[in-house]
């Protein structure tokens, strides 16, 4: 059977990030992707003034109860940017409601990054993300996400592998059995990712070429890749590394291009190749 995935995410309708990356991602995957969305913006917020935000956070669980009454049921629930307590709140509501014995949740605790809380959130609200942390199956946050959920200071790359070790492992003893740690690297040369499942006590790290620059809406294009993966029966170590390949090139075909990198990267001309690799028969 199809499988098929919930996605609880914001919109930003223009800028290549959120609800509009994971949903052509996932469903180049074959996978059905359903959505959630959280809030819609006219555009995200890096770096781009003057957008329309509508908050959608009193509709969030009436979808769910109607998904309910259909007796749907979801192969994973993955959470992306949540923008307030009553959010979070609701979406550990939504977890419970669709968990099975066997789906992912999955949570991207979308909050910070380079060392700084997003400026909208009060200093507590890692406390709040801790808590869903709690229920996932399987998280994907970057070194400052990592950190916060673990109310330790942050500290500047490049890093050893005991480091990265130590903070997957932490971040498991929450709660996760699956863990990868985006944003890791030990030189300037290559950056990439670390993957730790619990349950097998494996630690791998995938890496590539690092692009210089700050390239908006890769981590959710990371994220929608390793849930489309892990869908597809990847191991864990297969699915970060085809969201590492995934990513890194979307970014190259960018940054050949030009093109704003407020606008997101290309990653629609890769979603074919993409769609072959999870879907052999193709």
């Amino acid at each position: 059977m199809q499988k098929r995935v919930a996605a609880i995410h914001d919109i930003s309708c223009f800028g290549r990030c959120s609800l509009t990356v994971a949903l052509p991602i996932i469903s180049a995957g074959g996978i059905e992707c359903s959505v959630i969305p959280t809030a819609v913006l006219s555009t995200h917020t890096g770096g781009i003034s003057g957008y329309t935000f509508r908050d959608l956070t009193q509709d969030i669980l009436p979808v769910a109860e109607h998904w309910q009454s259909l007796n749907l049921e979801f192969d994973a629930v993955y959470s992306g940017y949540l923008g307030s307590f009553e959010q979070i709140d609701i979406v550990t509501e939504v977890f419970r409601r669709f968990r099975k014995k066997d789906n992912f949740l999955i949570v991207d605790p979308v909050m910070a990054d380079n060392g700084v809380l997003y400026k909208h959130f009060p200093s507590n609200f890692p406390t709040g993300m801790r808590a869903l942390v709690r229920q996932a199956d399987v998280i994907i946050p970057n070194i400052t996400e990592a950190v916060l959920l673990l109310d330790e200071p942050y500290k500047e790359g490049p890093y050893t592998r005991e480091y990265i070790e130590k903070l997957v492992r932490s971040l498991s003893r929450l709660g996760p059995s699956q863990v990868v740690l985006t944003g890791v690297y030990f030189d300037d040369t290559q950056l990439g990712a670390a993957c730790y499942n619990a349950d097998k006590d494996e630690l791998d790290f995938i890496f590539a070429r690092r692009i210089e620059g700050y390239y908006h809406g890769t981590g959710d294009v990371f994220g929608s890749v390793l849930v489309a993966a892990l869908l597809n029966d990847q191991s864990l170590s297969e699915a970060v590394s085809m969201a590492v390949d995934f990513t890194v090139k979307s970014i190259a075909r960018t940054k050949q291009a030009g093109t704003d990198i407020r606008f997101g990267v290309n990653f629609e001309q890769g979603l074919l190749e993409l769609a072959q690799k999870l879907n052999p028969i193709l």
